[in-house]
């Protein structure tokens, strides 16, 4: 993981802000330092491991120190519960492809330079930014996109999803529902075994990169190459990764609902690593 906390940790102290990778950062609430800290998941016991001890939701046993699961059951049922319930319907519903990351568009529609979120970085087409979501379908299903939509964006949008309707809009071909694995696996820390914690967090920063070269950002002097989602080619390149990251996260949605249903309802074993 210190691929990424490493250099995330010298620019805080650089004092600079990255305008792709801060946000798994940022947005996501996982500190570096959590990142950084093994677990082994449910149904392990780990000898001579005194420093888990102090751990919320580890018990000592005779063997050794091992995940507490009536104790974390218990604190985080409600969770587990939300968290099974919505990757399952996920899985229930084919992939939507049609909304060529417009969402970062509808962010910045009709703002000011001074408005606009990452304004240490021009807009590629300027002015004309506007233009594009204006002559596009906004159709953006994911509410925690859909929330930071601008005042004037909103009413574009062909959805208008909300906290309550998120388990029934979620589909397996949005960017943000995806790179919402990683909070999911990290919200069910201490039971996630880390190697699915950082499997998710690899295939978010991953879509984060495509979700910013989408943009309406001009980020060519990061090594971003942008892809012009205005013009055909740029869409039908769209499709082609997003297709990708759907079929990436499958098996990291089927890994953590094994994990909620290990947990909640004492199986055996969470498989790890299956679809690596």
């Amino acid at each position: 993981m210190r691929k990424w906390t490493g250099p995330h940790l010298e620019r805080k102290l650089q004092k600079q802000k990255h305008p792709v990778l801060d946000f798994l950062f940022t947005y996501y609430s996982h500190r570096p330092v959590r990142l950084e800290r093994w677990h082994p998941g449910p149904n392990v016991v780990l000898e001579d491991a005194p420093e888990y001890e102090e751990i919320p939701h580890y018990k000592t046993t005779k063997n050794g120190v091992t995940l507490d699961l009536e104790s974390f059951t218990e604190a985080r049922g409600k969770t587990l519960a939300f968290v099974e319930a919505l990757l399952t319907a996920t899985l229930t519903r084919q992939p939507r492809l049609n909304c060529f990351g417009l969402h970062e568009w509808a962010m910045v529609y009709r703002q000011t330079p001074e408005q606009v979120r990452h304004n240490a970085w021009p807009l590629r087409l300027g002015k004309k930014t506007d233009e594009v979501v204006e002559n596009s379908k906004i159709q953006c299903g994911h509410f925690d996109a859909f929330r930071f939509f601008t005042e004037d964006a909103r009413p574009r949008n062909t959805i208008q999803p909300t906290r309550d309707t998120q388990t029934g809009n979620e589909q397996p071909g949005c960017l943000h529902g995806n790179m919402d694995l990683f909070k999911w696996a990290y919200k069910l820390e201490p039971a996630t075994p880390s190697e699915l914690v950082a499997d998710c967090f690899e295939l978010a920063v991953e879509i984060r990169e495509l979700d910013m070269k989408a943009s309406p950002y001009d980020l060519e002097e990061l090594g971003y190459a942008p892809i012009r989602i205005e013009d055909p080619q740029g869409r039908a390149e769209y499709v082609r990764q997003q297709s990708r990251f759907a079929e990436r996260a499958e098996p990291l949605r089927h890994r953590l609902i094994s994990l909620c249903r290990v947990v909640t309802r004492g199986t055996s074993h969470v498989d790890t690593t299956a679809g690596r």
